[in-house]
């Protein structure tokens, strides 16, 4: 308990200090959000890498879909690498960081209130991101519930609290620089974190080939050994979750903001590297994990317990030093994406919804105060969801926090991509696009709750879960937002010309005449 209680406490104690050092570089709204887009490769891609692994993918998704799939739920984390975070940034990273500082914009709502010419735009993806990530930031405390229950008997309450006060302090007074910098430490703690985990826990069962050899003596409804086979027993769903958990991150405001601070084109590239090899180990390592739970736990306590009672099944035994160090990853994973969302959300909130919405403009001093005092809000109901879900069990909240994901990257992804690549994107695709994704989610939830019935095998099959009407949502607005754009050109915005010319490039070269063979 002590090596426990010693090794948090250094934990918190660094996040506090980093959070002071940083104070300098939030003293204005650029800095606050941006770190005055100064922020190097390195700092820029763990800070991607965190906000997009957390405590919901090592204990949640990592149980669950390893339970589904067996040891090919590795796949989802090579996708996550290669599609959400290698192909994300090759095909975002560049174009985000220059649009976004010729138009002046410093959230994704602001992107499409600049790009559109229309501030109900604005105003509109600020409430639909505000709305879809407060329950996606309750889940990220719900997956610490169980692990500190195993390590420190402290309820569940208590945890979130002190982890949200917390991650207010050092967001509140250090802004974008102080969550950079500590997503780097946490970034390094989970790299070393996921490693040790996964050679003590295989251990157990005799190492790799052991682990491997149990698994394959398991039963699944197509036949025995499915989950130690290479795309194990559920091929398709296999490849809707690599889909939504890989391009979802496309349409997502806090992810998509990393690319809008880094500082110059070699931090793209030296970026996009280090990116994606994070993915490949936290990622691929999570899922990897997961994927032997079969061996640890067996169907009548996961329907007992759900699917997040397996990860931490599988690490109860492990020695002290390691539990410590598994808390302290989770912790890392989850303080990271947290203090990443409070910052998108609070952001937008002010400078996208609040701001339009005033008369007078606001000064620098008070768009900092009111940011500030919205990260805090922010975080207050966060954890208030997360507690009162945790102790109810509120079927509401749970189905609101597994459609987030596919509400926000259906809604955005498609605009913003195209926005950034081609000129004949109108406004009245942005909105189609808005609602469609938004629609669809919404249909998934009351479908969910038992409010609405749909019929129909198209219907059955796209509203199954939450997982395949989002994967839709967001394959669909793909095609709806060119389509829908080809036959109103006229909503299209006037100066667009203009907007793309940040991608011309014009170098003076001082050339040397050479005599030329004849």
């Amino acid at each position: 308990m002590a090596i426990k209680i010693i090794m948090l406490a250094l934990f918190f104690s660094i996040f506090i200090v980093v959070g002071i050092s940083c104070r300098k570089a939030s003293t204005d709204v650029n800095g606050f959000v941006l770190g005055g887009r100064k922020v190097g490769p390195w700092l820029t891609a763990f800070a991607y890498g965190t906000s997009y692994f957390s405590a919901v993918i090592f204990v949640g998704y990592a149980g669950q879909f390893g339970w589904t799939f067996g040891i090919s739920s590795t796949w989802i984390g090579l996708g996550n690498a290669a599609i959400g975070s290698l192909l994300a940034w090759v095909i975002l990273g560049r174009r985000t960081r220059i649009m976004t500082q010729h138009l002046g914009s410093k959230t994704m709502p602001d992107f499409f209130g600049q790009r559109y010419d229309c501030n109900k735009l604005k105003v509109v993806a600020s409430a639909i991101t505000f709305l879809f990530l407060i329950p996606y930031t309750a889940s990220l405390f719900n997956g610490l519930s169980r692990l500190f229950k195993m390590a420190f008997n402290v309820d569940y309450a208590v945890c979130v609290i002190v982890m949200a006060v917390l991650t207010a302090i050092y967001v509140i007074v250090g802004g974008y620089m102080a969550t950079a910098v500590n997503d780097f430490i946490q970034g390094l703690i989970m790299l070393v974190g996921i490693i040790a985990v996964i050679l003590a826990v295989l251990s157990k069962h005799g190492g790799l080939m052991g682990s491997m050899a149990e698994l394959a003596k398991v039963e699944s409804p197509v036949m025995t050994g499915a989950y130690a086979s290479f795309l194990g027993p559920e091929p398709f769903y296999l490849l809707v979750v690599v889909l939504l958990t890989s391009l979802g991150t496309w349409g997502l405001p806090q992810m998509v903001g990393k690319f809008y601070a880094i500082n110059n084109e070699e931090s793209v590239k030296k970026g996009t590297i280090i990116s994606t090899i994070f993915a490949v180990i936290v990622a691929g390592g999570c899922y990897f994990l997961g994927g032997f739970g079969r061996i640890f736990t067996d169907d009548k306590t996961v329907l007992k317990e759900g699917f997040d009672s397996i990860v931490p099944t599988m690490l109860s035994g492990l020695p002290d030093i390691l539990i410590a160090v598994v808390l302290i990853l989770v912790l890392s994973a989850s303080m990271s994406t947290l203090s990443s969302l409070v910052l998108a959300s609070s952001s937008t909130l002010t400078l996208d919804f609040i701001g339009p919405l005033t008369k007078k403009d606001m000064d620098e001093k008070k768009k900092m105060l009111i940011l500030r005092i919205f990260v805090a809000v922010f975080i207050i109901i966060s954890a208030a969801i997360a507690i009162v879900q945790a102790k109810s069990r509120v079927t509401f909240i749970a189905q609101l926090m597994g459609i987030s994901w596919g509400a926000l990257s259906g809604a955005f992804l498609a605009p913003f991509m195209y926005g950034l690549y081609s000129k004949k994107v109108t406004r009245a695709s942005v909105w189609v696009s808005f609602i469609f994704g938004v629609s669809i989610m919404i249909v998934q939830l009351l479908v969910s709750l038992g409010v609405l019935t749909v019929s129909g095998p198209v219907l059955t099959f796209i509203f199954r879960n939450s997982l395949y009407s989002g994967v839709f949502s967001m394959l669909f607005s793909l095609i709806l937002v060119p389509v829908v754009s080809a036959l109103t050109q006229g909503t299209k915005p006037k100066d667009v010309d203009n907007m793309f010319t940040c991608y011309d490039r014009f170098v003076k070269v001082h050339a040397t005449t050479s005599l030329e063979d004849e």
